[in-house]
């Protein structure tokens, strides 16, 4: 079993690192097995809407968006870290997450999701409820914690002394750790819910 964790700040070793590797250490220690993709200093644009990557099963883009997709498509589960700009994540994770999940036509149905964030002060319920929407629109159950998952601080030392959001991303690892070790036993009893064919409605007829 394989979480995947992509670190949207450009500093590698920073806040949002922090607590990106607190998570994984707690993972590792449940028997998960993880990898730290580091997008976030990355040059990449927005998605340009060309349908390339329906005709072709990848973004025309090819960067680090087509690097991660297979590394996405063998993991159980994905966590999401961004640094809070703006009362927003950074702008270059959005725009790898935008193409990472429209470009790839695999199954994401039951691969557990989490989403991590890091401010020096405020802005961070806003960007959890942002980066959590790529899960609930892929069918990923989305793993929680004991509070919002973020952590506070203006350095990787200062983030390090937040001891209650160090706790809170043990929590999430342990959490998610279960729920993923839980719908593995479920997929080999019950097998995934049927899906209905999907019914695509527009507001303008």
């Amino acid at each position: 079993m394989k979480v995947l964790m992509l670190n949207g700040s450009p500093h590698a070793n920073g806040c949002t690192f922090t607590a990106l590797d607190e998570t994984a250490r707690r993972l590792e220690k449940n028997g998960i097995e993880t990898e730290i993709v580091h997008v976030g200093k990355e040059a990449v644009r927005g998605c340009a809407a060309c349908g390339f990557c329906a005709k072709n099963g990848r973004c025309v883009f090819d960067d680090i968006v087509n690097e991660t997709a297979p590394k996405f498509e063998q993991a159980d589960g994905l966590v999401i870290g961004s640094p809070v700009y703006y009362a927003s994540a950074n702008a270059t994770l959005i725009a790898v997450l935008d193409r990472l999940f429209y470009s790839t036509s695999f199954d994401k149905t039951m691969k557990v999701g989490a989403a991590v964030l890091s401010a020096r002060r405020g802005g961070i319920t806003a960007s959890f409820d942002e980066l959590n929407k790529y899960f609930t629109i892929s069918g990923m159950p989305i793993a929680s914690g004991q509070y919002w998952n973020g952590i506070h601080g203006n350095s990787a030392e200062e983030a390090k002394q937040d001891l209650e959001g160090l706790q809170m991303m043990r929590t999430l690892a342990d959490n998610m750790a279960f729920l993923i070790k839980s719908i593995a036993l479920g997929k080999e009893r019950y097998g995934l819910p049927e899906r209905e064919p999907f019914e695509r409605t527009n507001f303008i007829r």
